[in-house]
């Protein structure tokens, strides 16, 4: 997760098996990540870019439905973000994100999303190298947070079926 890392490898010439530093820099802007991903038609929770305003926070929440969720655009570790369930919430949320965010980041942009109540957390890691050779890890759920951290990581997930076919596992190579 430390771009300078990467590039520090890189000019030494070692090996750094990760992803590149323009990849980790693209993915540290929140806001940036999430247009990465429209643009490559993953699919997102509905989202705001960068918002400013409380008046914008409305109006994407009368649009999606509340509950939403103020995010840090440079947040990480379950830090800067407030769930917001109205509009008599909105102000006082926004302000907090902003701040908080500011503190642990230097950075109080935030962008919104609708917030999903009780959703699963499942990951999936996905290895490739520079020859083609692409394989999984089998997924890992990390549902279990405290304050939008994990605290707990299972492998496989209970919450993912049984039906974990080589079908299945092909089409993630290919």
């Amino acid at each position: 997760e430390r771009p300078d890392f990467a590039e520090i490898c890189e000019k030494h010439g070692i090996k750094f098996i990760g992803p590149s530093a323009e990849s980790m820099r693209k993915m540290a802007d929140k806001s940036a990540a999430r247009k990465t991903m429209i643009e490559n038609d993953v699919p997102v929770i509905p989202g705001t870019d960068v918002i400013k305003t409380p008046e914008e926070i409305k109006e994407f929440a009368h649009d999606v439905g509340y509950p939403v969720i103020l995010k840090a655009v440079a947040g990480g570790g379950g830090k800067g973000m407030r769930i917001v369930n109205n509009d008599e919430e909105v102000e006082t949320n926004l302000e907090l994100c902003q701040t908080e965010a500011k503190s642990f980041f230097g950075n109080s942009d935030i962008y919104v999303e609708k917030y999903l109540i009780n959703p699963r957390h499942i990951e999936i890691q996905i290895l490739a190298d520079s020859y083609g050779n692409v394989v999984h890890l089998g997924e890992r759920d990390c549902s279990i947070q405290r304050r939008h951290q994990k605290l707990i990581e299972e492998a496989p997930s209970s919450a993912v079926d049984e039906n974990r076919s080589e079908e299945h596992t092909s089409e993630l190579q290919s």
